[in-house]
This record gives structure tokens, C-alpha cells and sequence, in this order.
């Protein structure tokens, strides 16, 4: 930050104290994140080793010696959580035409940092195509940003005006020289001074950070700062610490700095000034406990209060009202192409909309941009999808759109199965047994698939529902991807549908150990009336070289 502020202009500032921030009149028309966040985790080279997932859908990695992946992942999962007041530091930074540069204040017609209400986190990468540089250079850290946001699809600047890709480098690595140096950083492709120089990312300025494996450092990177043995405490410190200065400071250093004149603070962010206090001091460090753990944190500056915070109010702002038009019930049919186009208005002129939804069914998302609900369903099924619309300024307004998706094979009977995409996120509607979870990477359709087994060694692992088919019903069908490195002899994927009207049994997936891992569709004849349990099965024989497992997903009748 020093570095950047000797070479960049900044407007002279009226600061009240040594450590007051000051606002940098936006780079590139950015200052903060003023609106919902979304953090995607990119977990780059190779050396991770073997992903599998954990009991809470978080992706693991055999070449994680201190399990930090899924930490992080928890943890910006919490954020917004829990009442945790840890991140309300932030409602009070700002950005946008009203807010002048050197402004040490925000106006009430600004556009604040909302309190970011239930998690941030967007989507988890392994890239594993090739084994991370030894030393990364901060231009390869920004080129794997922008291979990211290709990834997940965000491959414009309005897509990628609120999101924040971690680079985080397996251990051994050395990413931009860190050893002895520092434990993090964050910056944004655009950065000229960016070791290798800036990054030409055709998407839009994207903010990162590079995450180094810092428990390689210990103590100098905070093993042990708060906790004993504390393994991970500066792992999530400076994870945190990168996200608050992200989200105060998004594009360097157009957000809010320290630029007092004289300061032994000047150039800093938020966090810097808060490093590094110890725990049990006014500002120090400490436990913050989320709707989902507790992390390892540090507290961050807070010019409102002119001190350093662990935890601050909530501050709300009177500001534009963002109202979404209400749609009436949708009917949809499965393998059928179907629309909705939302709309919304806003109580400020000028405003434009960046649009989200949750619960839409599988195969339907909406596009950020217009607020068009696209796509073709996949399963038949009924529910509730909430749209919200935030604006410019991070005003928000959301609706809810009730739909119902009707079988493809007619009869008015719909899907008798419940929860047969996995998309509630869990195993509801199922009796599992053995090994399992809900993952949320390679599902055949929407977010998620069920998992029986996974990349470590294990046993008999099953799934079974019991259902009646409805009127119309006369066809059971489902898709499985199995994971076997071994034969059928000793292990492999199977499925049985037991005919509870007729006393049959029936083996519906014969014993199956694919030499390539691909998405298959199996399909039954059933009868409507009638009830059925359907048993999904993954067989491992528990040997250590060779795990089986197998994804299953989009079970329904029609």
C-alpha cells in the first residue's frame, strides 16, 4: 500500500488521528463492495492431492496436512451468521458519485457495504490441471483470478463487480516470495505494480488474494496467535484480515486508506491497522464464534469509533428502496424449456440491478444481469425460489416465485420422489447408511448430488427412499457417475427397486465398476399406485489403494 500510494495521486485529506481512513475516490468507478459478496475459493495446483468432502459438504484434500481447506470454507460460510458482529465493521465504509475523495466520513446518500446476511461463499475450484509455481508471481496469482471467474461462469464486469476470488497455494509453495516477507495479500487484476505486472482480464477488474499455506511459516504467521495449539489461528486472521480490506478497499486504493501525512499508519487498510494485537488487549485478536464454529479473527479499524473493532453494531442506512414485481404461481414441465423474466424498480433514478435467486428448480438459474429466469427443468417437483435485486448502492428488495414442475411423461402425476435432486442440500426425504453426504461440485444437474463412499477407503454405503407412484407415473429414471479404480469383483455401483404392492424385487443398475467415470441414466418401468423403495448402493471393499465411490442425482418419476 505504500508502494501504491507513493505513485498514485490522492486528494489531500481532513483526517481526525493518526489512523483515521480516508476515501480514494474509486479506481476504475470502485471504492468498496457495496453490495452482496460473493468469495469463491480456488484451490490452485495440483499438489492439494485427493479431493473428497467432509460431513459438512466441504471439499478436502489429502495434500492439506493442517485441514485448512475446509476451515476456510466454514468459515466464509459463517460470515453473516450467528448474530456474529465480527464483520459489522464494514457497514460503515461506502462508495460512489456522492462520496468525495479525501471524505473521512460517508454521506447518507452513499452506497454502503450491507451487512452480509447468511455467508459468502460462492463456489469452491480444485484447479488441478497442472502443479502451482513454485514461487508464483502476482501476475500468475491474478491469471488464475481470471481463470476462476471462467470457471464459474462470472465472465463479465457486472458479474464480477461484487465477487473476490482466494488463490490459496498448497503447502511448500512460496507465492510471491511470502516466507519472511508477510502471511497474505489482496489486490485486483488491474494493479500495474502486481509482481509480473497487471493481468489482462477480460472480465472486468477482478479483485484476489493471494492465501499462501502460512501455517508453513507458524508462529511468524500466526500459529498459536490466539489458541494452543492454534494451528490454524493465522490462517483464518489473515483470511479474514484479506476479505475486510477487500471489502473496505476493492480495487487499491479507490477504497479507504490511511493517508494522513506523517503517519506511521499511512498507506495502510483497515486491518493493517489492527494486526498483530494481542489477545486480551483493547483491539486484539480473539474467537469469533459464527453460525457455524468459531475462527481465529483480528479486529479491524473503524473511524466511527475511532478505535479498533472485534465487534461493532450493525449500522443501517436510510437510503433507495428496492421493490421486485411479484409473479404468480409458474407451472414448468421437466425436459420442457421455460422463462420468467423479473423486474423491479428503485425508489433512486439511475439505478441498475444485480440479480440473485435460491431454490430455483434444478436446471433454471437466473442471469445476473436482467433478471431473466432461464433454462430447461430436470426434475419434476414443487417449491419456492426467493429473487432478490440489489442495487448500485446495495439496496435490496426480494420476492417469492412458488413453481411447480410436472413429469415429462404426462398424466398430471408429477415426481413422486422426495428431495431426488439432493437440492435442499441434504439427505432429507432419504435413509442413508455407511458413508455419505451431499456434495456440492460435479452434480449431474443444479447444485448438488448425493455421495455414497468417497476418496477414501470404506465399506457398503446406501440410500433408500420409499415412495408411491402417482396417476400418470410409469416410468422411474435416475443418473449415477461411479468412481472405480478397482473390479466388480470387489467393488462397485448397484441399485434395487423392491415392489412393496407386488412383493418383486428388482435389480434396476447391475453391479457396475466403471474404467471411466461419466454420467449414466438408468431407467425403469413402474406402476402407478403401486409402492416401490428404491436403494441406491456404493460397495467399497475398505482397501486403501482403492477407493470407490459413487454420485447419484435427479432420481424422479414421471
Amino acid at each position: 500500500m505504500n508502494q501504491y500510494a507513493a505513485t498514485h495521486h490522492v486528494a489531500p485529506q481532513v483526517a481526525t488521528g493518526p489512523e483515521t481512513l480516508s476515501y480514494g475516490g474509486g479506481v476504475d468507478g470502485v471504492g468498496v463492495n457495496s453490495g452482496k459478496n460473493k468469495v469463491y475459493l480456488v484451490f490452485y495446483g495440483s499438489q492439494w492431492g485427493t479431493e473428497g468432502t467432509d460431513a459438512n459438504g466441504n471439499a478436502t484434500f489429502s495434500g492439506d496436512p493442517d485441514g485448512g481447506a475446509p476451515v476456510a470454507q466454514q468459515m466464509f460460510k459463517g460470515i453473516g451468521t450467528g448474530n456474529e458482529l465480527w464483520s459489522a465493521d464494514l457497514t460503515q465504509w461506502c462508495d460512489g458519485p456522492n462520496v468525495s475523495a479525501g471524505a473521512t466520513s460517508c454521506p447518507s446518500n452513499a452506497a454502503f457495504v450491507p451487512y452480509q446476511t447468511g455467508g459468502v461463499l460462492s463456489g469452491v475450484w480444485y484447479d488441478n490441471s497442472g502443479a502451482s509455481p513454485s514461487t508464483a508471481s502476482g501476475n500468475q496469482l491474478g491469471q488464475e483470478a481470471v481463470n476462476a471467474a471462467a470457471h464459474f461462469g462470472n465472465t463479465t464486469a457486472a458479474s464480477n463487480r461484487y465477487t473476490y476470488y482466494v488463490i490459496l497455494s498448497p503447502t511448500g509453495t512460496n507465492p510471491d516470495s511470502y516466507q519472511n516477507n508477510y502471511c497474505a495479500w489482496h489486490d485486483y487484476t488491474g494493479d500495474s505494480s502486481l509482481t509480473g505486472g497487471a493481468v489482462n482480464s477480460p472480465y472486468g477488474d477482478l479483485a484476489f488474494s493471494n492465501q499462501p499455506y502460512n501455517m508453513d511459516s507458524g508462529a511468524g504467521c500466526g500459529v498459536g496467535f490466539v489458541n494452543s495449539p492454534g494451528t490454524l489461528d493465522g490462517w483464518t486472521m489473515t483470511l479474514g484480515h484479506e476479505w475486510h480490506e477487500m471489502m473496505s478497499d476493492k480495487n487499491p486504493a479507490g477504497g479507504w486508506t490511511n493517508q494522513v501525512s506523517g503517519s506511521s499508519y499511512n498507506g495502510e487498510e483497515n486491518s493493517d491497522e489492527c494486526a498483530w494485537i494481542s489477545p486480551g488487549t483493547t483491539g486484539g485478536a480473539a474467537n469469533v464464534t459464527m453460525g457455524d464454529g468459531t475462527f481465529a479473527e483480528q479486529a479491524s479499524w473503524s473511524n466511527d469509533t475511532n478505535a479498533c473493532s472485534i465487534s461493532h453494531p450493525i449500522l443501517t442506512h436510510s437510503g433507495n428502496t428496492v421493490t421486485v414485481a411479484g409473479q404468480g404461481a409458474q407451472s414448468w414441465t421437466a425436459g420442457t424449456a421455460a422463462s420468467l423474466q423479473m423486474s423491479a424498480t428503485d425508489s433512486a433514478s439511475g439505478q441498475t440491478f444485480t440479480w440473485s435467486a435460491s431454490g430455483l428448480p434444478a436446471g433454471l438459474s437466473i442471469n445476473s444481469s436482467s433478471g431473466l429466469i432461464s433454462g430447461t427443468p430436470t426434475t419434476a417437483g414443487t417449491g419456492t425460489a426467493t429473487v432478490t435485486a440489489t442495487d448500485t448502492t446495495g439496496a435490496a428488495g426480494s420476492t417469492t416465485v412458488s413453481w411447480t414442475v410436472a413429469g415429462s411423461g404426462g398424466g398430471g402425476g408429477g415426481n413422486a420422489v422426495v428431495n431426488g435432486g439432493f437440492e435442499t442440500g441434504s439427505l432429507s426425504g432419504w435413509t442413508p447408511a455407511g458413508t455419505y453426504s451431499v456434495v456440492s461440485s460435479g452434480a449431474h444437474s443444479g447444485t448438488y448430488a448425493a455421495e455414497l463412499g468417497n476418496s477414501n477407503p470404506s465399506n457398503t454405503s446406501t440410500l433408500a427412499q420409499t415412495f408411491t407412484a402417482a396417476s400418470g407415473n410409469t416410468t422411474l429414471t435416475f443418473w449415477y457417475e461411479n468412481f472405480c479404480p478397482d473390479t466388480v469383483t470387489y467393488d462397485w455401483a448397484t441399485a434395487t427397486l423392491k415392489d412393496n404392492t407386488s412383493g418383486t424385487t428388482t435389480t434396476v443398475l447391475a453391479k457396475t465398476c466403471a474404467a471411466s467415470a461419466a454420467w449414466t441414466k438408468v431407467t425403469h418401468a413402474i406402476t402407478a399406485g403401486h409402492s416401490y423403495t428404491l436403494t441406491l448402493t456404493n460397495k467399497d471393499d475398505n482397501y486403501p489403494g482403492d477407493p470407490t465411490y459413487t454420485l447419484y442425482d435427479d432420481v424422479a418419476t414421471s
